[in-house]
């Protein structure tokens, strides 16, 4: 895989927070788990304290994953795998995040029956494979979002993207940008800012809010997001109100 960021179109905004990340890592062949490991913060550890290490798979065969991060600080990375490469990028771009989610994961395990992990965990793990993070001061904006008025978040609040900030931090949705879609859907968690400086802090923040159980309890506190519907996220025709008609891809809310 000597050409494997050929696949990449980092200009898409899906990179945001990534890009820089990403050129740091070799061009020759794909990342290794000591490749990603240059990557991560001076100091960089889980909620127990542990420092983060990118670990191959095949060294750690049989391991319970979130117990033996919590337990090692070592994240189980297999060989040549997109999906593991862009979850070890989110662990460098919000490492205070993954490590808050990790610590919950370890701390809820006994609850765990018949295979079910509980709304606080099912709600974690959809954040941590299909979230983004939309965060802004336009509190009308989130309200046409959670109402899924798609012509209203898309169309008539259109400037208020301008100065909306859209985080990917799910790895399974960045892994999907190899390929994308028109259909592509996130589960977005919708953060009201007081002003922008909450942005320069964003990732302690969230963190704080998933560790003390006072944000994120169950997967409705999410939103689905159809990602392309994003001003200049779909370029391949034009989004307008035709493209905002389709049903398919821009659903109204379940009727109860």
């Amino acid at each position: 895989m000597s050409d494997w960021k050929t696949r990449l179109t980092l200009e898409h905004p899906c990179w945001n927070g990534y890009r820089e990340l990403i050129r740091r890592l070799p061009d020759a062949h794909f990342p290794t788990p000591a490749d990603l490991d240059c990557l991560l913060m001076p100091g960089q550890a889980n909620a127990a304290g542990r420092p983060i290490r990118f670990r191959a798979a095949c060294e750690l065969p049989g391991v319970a994953y979130e117990r033996h991060i919590y337990q090692t600080g070592e994240v189980s990375t297999r060989e040549n795998s997109w999906h593991d490469l862009f979850n070890a990028l989110v662990w460098c771009r919000f490492p205070e995040l993954k490590a808050a989610m990790n610590a919950v994961h370890y701390r809820h395990l006994a609850e765990q029956q018949n295979g079910r992990r509980g709304p606080r965990r099912d709600a974690l793990t959809l954040l941590d494979e299909s979230g983004v993070i939309v965060s802004t001061t336009r509190q009308g904006l989130l309200d046409a979002l959670r109402a899924r008025d798609w012509r209203a978040a898309f169309m008539d609040r259109r400037q208020d993207w301008l100065d909306t900030g859209l985080m990917v931090c799910g790895h399974a949705i960045l892994e999907k940008f190899l390929s994308p879609y028109k259909s592509m859907t996130a589960h977005a968690l919708l953060v009201l800012l007081d002003d922008d400086a909450y942005l320069d802090d964003l990732d302690t923040r969230l963190a704080d809010g998933i560790a003390s159980g006072s944000r994120l309890d169950t997967p409705t506190d999410l939103s689905p997001l159809p990602l392309m519907g994003v001003p200049g996220w779909w370029t391949e025709s034009p989004q307008d109100a035709v493209f905002y008609a389709d049903s398919k891809v821009f659903r109204p809310p379940r009727r109860i």
